[in-house]
């Protein structure tokens, strides 16, 4: 189904509609005490893993950081963040990045038609705290070395090929990216509390050895136009490059990144926003934001990654928060659809949907122990809008 684009504004809990919110920039919307529960309807209790659900959904455990990935001979990493899914024949691939600095990396655990883990295996070894990343519509895995001159490393989701530096996407805490294969770009986030969005434009689509590094420029306002200027010196040194464009739009922490239909979001943890680039008309707004929400009882706090469903709707992870991933429909629902309880000292992450969504694969990167050594991988299958 197409993507639809969401609606200008945040509505909290419900649609505007039931609770007379207004959909319009820098207008409060007054968010009910209770928020209401969104299309999939209330959590219920929590499960044997821990984890609040709709009901008809159902959660397994995929992998435990340390432990043998059970059906293979391989330890899952620490760590667990960015990830994604591939299709493989009549199965499908996930791959996690593993945010721990030294030897972050990243690993794939590969399924069956009938979702059983068939072999698990490392895709990427001796980097440094690969947070985020994206998936290329030419099925390689980008992963993204947050740390200050990070790198960006193309990865082979089967581990046949070796991973491949990408120095041309530019030297700087990266966190996530984005391919837009309508203009042949691939969108990057920068996660410091002044940091800039980038695109990348490959002198070859499929290739991304050689190209051009871009950065957003626009106002301070949370709405307007944009343009994309040259990065002069995409290494980063001995000026950051953040700092290189006069007019670059700065953000406050870039996180996640998703790309659909002419559109781009991306989330900003020091605010709490989502941000929505409307790619056709050049224009720039936010999706979400809850610091719009008068009373409290915003159900999504501490946004991360992000991901899309088939049916159009957008699924943002909380790093804290209430430990919840929470989604947005095109009509500007906000409601949560699940939440780990138990460990509340780590994070949610590496949402991604198998390639026919209906099955949800993320992990909780600290898992109960609050260490990156208690990482644990679940998969959510039941019966998802697609």
């Amino acid at each position: 189904m197409e993507r639809r684009t969401f609606l200008r504004g945040a509505v909290v809990g419900t649609s505007a509609a039931a609770f007379g919110g207004t959909l319009m920039h820098g207008a409060a919307y007054a968010a009910p005490a209770q928020p209401g529960p969104g299309p999939y309807g209330a959590l219920g209790a929590a499960d044997a893993n821990g984890i609040m659900l709709p009901a008809g959904f159902s959660s397994r455990v995929i992998a435990r950081s340390g432990q043998t990935v059970p059906g293979t001979s391989y330890a899952w990493h620490s760590a667990p963040d960015g990830g994604a899914c591939f299709a493989d024949g009549t199965g499908w691939i996930y791959v996690s990045n593993s945010e721990v600095n030294p030897s972050g990396g990243a690993s794939a655990v590969r399924l069956d038609s009938a979702g059983t883990v068939t072999s698990a295996y490392r895709i990427l070894s001796g980097t440094r705290q690969n947070c985020a990343g994206g998936r290329t519509p030419w099925n390689t895995w980008l992963s993204c070395e947050e740390v200050s001159l990070g790198y960006v490393y193309e990865t082979d989701p089967w581990g046949v090929n070796a991973a491949v530096q990408r120095p041309a996407l530019g030297r700087f805490k990266h966190e996530a990216a984005a391919a837009d294969p309508v203009r042949q770009a691939v969108y990057l986030t920068e996660d410091e509390t002044n940091g800039c969005f980038y695109r990348f434009v490959p002198t070859t689509w499929g290739n991304l050895s050689a190209g051009t590094l871009q950065v957003m420029v626009a106002g301070s306002a949370t709405s307007g136009t944009f343009t994309w200027q040259n990065v002069p010196d995409p290494d980063g040194s001995p000026t950051a490059t953040r700092s290189q464009v006069s007019g670059a739009k700065h953000f406050n922490g870039g996180e996640g990144c998703h790309y659909a239909n002419d559109t781009v979001w991306f989330t900003t943890k020091g605010d709490n926003r989502v941000w929505q680039l409307n790619l056709a008309s050049g224009t720039y707004e936010l999706a979400y934001d809850d610091s719009l929400v008068v009373g409290g009882g915003a159900p999504l706090t501490g946004v991360d990654n992000v991901t899309g469903s088939t049916f159009g709707d957008l699924y943002v992870a909380e790093d804290g928060g209430n430990m919840e991933i929470c989604l947005i429909t095109p009509d500007d629902v906000v409601a949560p659809f699940l939440r780990i309880t138990g460990q509340s000292s780590s994070e949610i992450t590496g949402p991604a949907f198998s390639p026919a969504g209906d099955r949800l694969y993320f992990s909780s990167q600290r898992g109960t122990t609050g260490s990156s050594t208690g990482g644990i991988t679940y998969e959510v299958t039941g019966p998802f809008r697609t």
